[in-house]
């Protein structure tokens, strides 16, 4: 029997200590900086040991100490201030009366989004360093022999902090490919795999670019991905991870662009691991995709489908999350299937529609479902 691993998308729920922390930052009120470390330390050590208690094989530090999985990096780069935009999903937009219900009950957050607005550089990898030896140590302590770290990839940052210096996108996007070269060195030199978060091959389509064909956004993402490509230049292969998504949001998805147009630009991606949505109802019969076109999946790519969805409570039951991926072991087999979830549980610091409890259920029922999918062969 080959076991089938279990990993998630990286986030997951922070404690309410840990909020108001990341908040206190992001809205430059004055905080102990000994006792913010001392708190994402303990969260880390917490949420790995909860991954660990769960059966998950490839943890990671839930991403506890950053606001979210993109704007992070107005913190740790230079070259960002004001803000940006806000352009809601164009889906949303066409449910007027439901876009109205998330913003009155909270449910879109409400945190700094600066345009670029100067040259784009590391401030140091202090922060990261941080990041890292709590991972690890958290790791050691609890007996995970893998673990993963997050990082914003070119095109998503280019999407949520959007430029106002550089002449172009593509001068904006090598920028960024640059400035975070480092950042994704530092990760995977820690004996870390290095995930990408890559909403931007999907998710922009129907945010940023709603004025452009199904083609041209193409066009776009594949720019997206040679920036991104050329920012992995010195990573090896095997240890990158990318994530793919519509955006980890419950609403009507109906603008979504298809997998199916999008499936060539991400399997062009620099990664040994694609992250992919397979849960949620707007995607999960997208699964054929990877059935009929078997033949463009290269060798070297490992499938992680989200079989959990992260926009709901409802835990699934481990025998769905087996059939869904049992959808894939033929097509690859087991040792290149890792059962993984749609999105992260803690998208945002302080927002998820899931209660963490429940996400840890999910969790759980990931273990169970790939046990059970391994054991039928």
């Amino acid at each position: 029997m080959t076991k089938i691993n279990v990993t998630h998308v990286g986030s997951l729920p922070r404690t309410q200590k840990v909020v108001d922390f990341i908040f206190a930052r992001e809205r430059g009120e004055s905080y102990d900086q000994a006792d913010f470390d001392a708190a994402m330390r303990e969260a880390v050590d917490e949420t790995v040991a909860k991954q660990v208690a769960a059966g998950v094989d490839i943890v990671s530090d839930g991403e506890t100490s950053k606001i979210s999985y993109a704007t992070y990096v107005k913190d740790r780069y230079t070259g960002f201030s004001g803000n940006s935009p806000r352009n809601a999903p164009a889906d949303l937009k066409l449910f007027p009366s439901f876009l109205k219900r998330l913003a009155d009950s909270g449910g879109t957050p409400t945190y700094a989004r600066p345009m670029c607005t100067g040259d784009v550089a590391s401030k140091g990898q202090q922060e990261l360093g941080k990041d890292i030896a709590n991972l690890k140590a958290a790791m050691t302590k609890h007996g995970a022999d893998r673990g993963f770290m997050n990082a914003a990839s070119p095109g998503v940052i280019s999407l949520f902090l959007q430029n106002d210096h550089y002449p172009t996108r593509e001068a904006y996007l090598a920028a960024l490919a640059d400035a975070m070269r480092e950042e994704y060195e530092t990760i995977v030199a820690a004996g870390l795999d290095l995930q990408l978060d890559c909403p931007d091959l999907a998710l922009s389509r129907h945010m940023l670019f709603n004025d452009l064909s199904d083609a041209e956004f193409v066009k776009i993402a594949k720019s997206h991905v040679e920036a991104l490509n050329h920012a992995l230049e010195n990573v090896p292969q095997d240890r990158v991870r990318v994530h793919i998504c519509w955006g980890n949001y419950e609403g009507p998805h109906v603008c979504d662009i298809d997998m199916a147009k999008v499936f060539p630009v991400l399997m062009k991606t620099k990664s040994r691991y694609v992250l992919f949505e397979t849960s949620n109802p707007r995607h999960g019969h997208e699964w054929t995709v990877f059935r009929d076109r078997k033949a463009e999946i290269p060798d070297e790519k490992v499938l992680v489908p989200g079989v959990v969805d992260t926009t709901t409570n409802f835990v699934e039951h481990p025998e769905l999350v087996a059939q869904r991926l049992e959808r894939f072991v033929p097509l690859v087999g087991a040792d290149r299937v890792i059962a993984g979830s749609d999105c992260g549980f803690g998208t945002f610091a302080g927002y998820g529609a899931v209660d963490p409890e429940i996400a840890y259920a999910k969790l759980k029922a990931l273990r169970e479902g790939a046990d059970l999918a391994a054991a039928r062969g």
